[in-house]
């Protein structure tokens, strides 16, 4: 293919065949599974996807590539190429009772907001494996305590379990991005971690980290009293980093009560 990498879309294709090879094993797909891969591009993977899997649906917004794509795997009968923003897709309409495993090396300037569209569709899904910004996954990953921990941690937390599994490096790709990615596998949970509506979970969280520096008192002034933190069996003299997934979930059914 020739086609020119853009930065809208933002296109970083992958090139490194031990890198391909290495994201296929980690996957490891069986011929009675069906896949989905977000972003295809140029193919790099979805050749080797469909060589195991049973069934493949690629969703690729460039119609550019669509094209390439859909005259490179002409005939290819286990294949559906879909033209569309993954962002807008509702991918729990492809399956047919089975659960879907969903691949992607997904563009780093919308991978936050496309993976919480997809928790919202975790019913679905067995699992996902992303190559995303190193960044995104060292917050994806991150424990009470630590600078990376936040809204996205916990609230990934709540719907899945999640593992890196390997680095790859700007030189794995056309054109080099300037950062460092890695891949990681997240599978939802068949039961909730926590019994909380997701909605009173986020709200609490997002108001606890809006002022991170700041006690809890203090950044949860406006959804939560002082006396309601402690009903909720929290300190309120802490910060929000410091709380785990059951402590949020706790605080939740606090102001659900409230309401």
């Amino acid at each position: 293919m020739t086609h020119r990498p853009r930065k809208r879309f933002g296109q970083n294709f992958l090139r490194d065949d031990n890198v391909i090879f290495a994201i296929v094993s980690a996957i490891n797909p069986r011929a009675d599974e069906h896949l989905v891969e977000i972003g295809p591009g140029q193919g790099a993977l979805t050749g080797r996807l469909l060589a195991e899997a049973g069934f493949l649906d690629v969703v690729e917004l460039d119609r550019d590539l669509v094209s390439e794509l859909t005259r490179r795997f002409a005939g290819e009968s286990r294949l559906r190429i879909h033209s569309a923003d993954a962002m807008k897709f509702d991918f729990s309409a492809l399956g047919s009772g089975e659960k879907l495993r969903i691949v992607g090396n997904l563009p780093y300037n919308i991978s936050t907001p496309l993976l919480f569209h997809l928790f919202e569709q975790a019913p679905c899904i067995m699992d996902m494996h992303f190559m995303l910004q190193k960044e995104v996954v060292d917050r994806l990953c991150a424990a009470p305590g630590g600078k990376d921990y936040g809204r996205l941690g916990i609230m990934a937390q709540y719907y899945c379990d999640m593992e890196p599994l390997m680095e790859v490096y700007p030189e794995s790709f056309y054109p080099p991005p300037k950062v460092i990615s890695a891949v990681v596998r997240l599978v939802p949970h068949q039961r909730r971690p926590v019994e909380v509506p997701a909605d009173a979970l986020s709200r609490v969280v997002t108001a606890a980290f809006g002022q991170r520096r700041k006690t809890l008192r203090n950044a949860l002034g406006n959804v939560l009293g002082e006396d309601e933190i402690r009903a909720a069996h929290v300190d309120p003299g802490e910060r929000a980093e410091n709380l785990s997934l059951q402590e949020y979930a706790q605080l939740a059914q606090i102001l659900i009560a409230k309401r």
